[in-house]
């Protein structure tokens, strides 16, 4: 049976059990999503999960019931996170600022929490089985969200004609290359990985070829 405190010593104890809940939490999905990244959704055990979180397995299925719904929530967390760093991209929003600050957010983002990618690209390459309602619904409308914006700008005269939808794909894949195929590109570079400095110097440049692209000017700060 899963431990948990259910003593009810005041407005404090409850705050030190959320803190205490969502620490758990926390340790739970981050070792989920190094087994979902090596072992695949099918390959994954809530055993072996529960054993890099440093926890009982019953007490893993205390907090997620089920693999399925751990697995539901490391991805719906993967995407939230990608998604906000888009919040600068808005109708009032300068365009190479905005988009700038997304292209480097998501290389810092390959950067500092690869796995997640990797959990991400696994469930894509196996034809979305889980993620496959969401892509069509709700990361649509997302999209949809954010080519309205950019067809303003372009109808206003801010960048140079080019797909909404494709100029996103292009910088998905242009920034999560760098956390899913690292190794391949830390091989072709002969080092053992990037160095912050070299993932700088990353977002520098995909920022600079895309922006150019799209008939915009890098601004210095990028």
């Amino acid at each position: 049976m899963a431990i948990e405190d259910t003593s009810d010593d005041g407005p404090a104890a409850g705050g030190v059990r959320q803190r205490s809940r969502a620490s758990i939490e926390r340790r739970i999905r981050e070792a989920a999503e190094s087994v979902f990244a090596e072992a695949g959704f099918n390959g994954a055990t809530t055993a072996e999960i529960a054993r890099r979180a440093g926890i009982p397995k019953a007490n893993l299925h205390y907090y997620f019931n089920t693999k399925d719904e751990l697995y539901q929530k490391v991805l719906t967390g993967i995407i939230n996170t990608w998604l906000h760093t888009a919040d600068e991209i808005t109708a009032d929003a300068d365009p190479a600022r905005a988009l700038a600050h997304y292209i480097t957010a998501k290389i810092e983002l390959a950067r500092e929490q690869p796995i997640p990618s990797r959990v991400f690209a696994n469930e894509i390459i196996h034809g979305a089985p889980h993620l496959g309602p969401y892509l069509e619904t709700s990361l649509r409308n997302w999209v949809d969200l954010k080519s309205k914006v950019i067809k303003g700008w372009i109808a206003a005269g801010e960048m140079r004609e080019v797909d909404p939808r494709h100029l996103l794909f292009m910088i998905w894949a242009s920034t999560q290359t760098y956390a899913d195929f690292a190794s391949q590109i830390s091989a072709v570079l002969g080092r053992d990985q990037l160095s912050p400095q070299e993932y700088k110097a990353v977002a520098r440049q995909v920022t600079e070829i895309i922006l150019r692209g799209c008939g915009l000017t890098p601004p210095a700060s990028s």
